[in-house]
């Protein structure tokens, strides 16, 4: 571009920096290699304790994916009192809770219910002062045969989801509407705006076809 009377003289930005701005991220396998062991270290800073915690089985959101279930973010207050478990307590003994979560079908109650129950029969709790154990602590000769992974597998951590909750087979699903719901729909519609019409038609058309005969 010529540059002529008062414009302003044109500066073209082409040094962009690029070994400050971008990064390559050569360092993922060795990344890998830290995470793994920091998930080692922490699982032996906690143990016996889990490093999971339970979690229950809630339905996917929407109509197109609530035929599956997954993990949730934590058990409702409905279910840990229907438990038998306080909701200050949940969390010490590797429960997670949510208090925003409502139970919206009796089902799910149900078997989240009955999930904190084969938790908690499963459940060793040990004490933090040996000498000191308290109430709901588990009693010392039910504590020495324990290992690490039996632990994990009484958190539920190892659970297999319940039946009731395994994912519902498409041939179970009702049909679907001939020719579409859309058009279903839309053909309803019409026939409800237009039925005053119809029949002023069909009255004008028979009272033509007397006044010939």
């Amino acid at each position: 571009m010529a540059i002529k009377h008062n414009q302003q003289i044109p500066n073209n930005h082409f040094r962009k920096h690029w070994q400050r701005r971008v990064r390559c991220h050569f360092d993922q396998p060795g990344k890998k290699v830290t995470r793994r062991l920091a998930r080692r270290a922490k699982a032996a800073a906690v143990a016996p304790r889990p490093v999971d915690k339970l979690r229950p089985i809630v339905r996917c959101p929407t109509i197109k994916y609530n035929r599956r279930t997954r993990l949730g973010r934590g058990f409702t207050l409905a279910e840990l009192k229907a438990a038998g478990i306080p909701k200050l307590y949940a969390p010490t003994i590797g429960i997670a809770v949510d208090y925003r979560r409502q139970n919206l079908s009796e089902e799910s109650l149900a078997a989240n219910v009955q999930r904190l129950k084969e938790y908690k029969a499963r459940l060793i709790v040990f004490p933090r002062k040996s000498n000191k154990p308290k109430k709901a602590d588990t009693p010392k000769d039910q504590q020495t045969a324990e290992t690490t992974q039996s632990i994990r597998a009484s958190f539920g951590v190892e659970q297999p989801v319940a039946p009731a909750f395994t994912e519902i087979p498409k041939s179970d699903l009702p049909k679907g509407v001939e020719g579409g719901a859309y058009k279903a729909l839309r053909k309803a519609r019409s026939d409800a705006r237009l039925v005053g019409v119809r029949e002023k038609r069909a009255r004008e058309k028979a009272e033509a076809e007397s006044a010939k005969k």
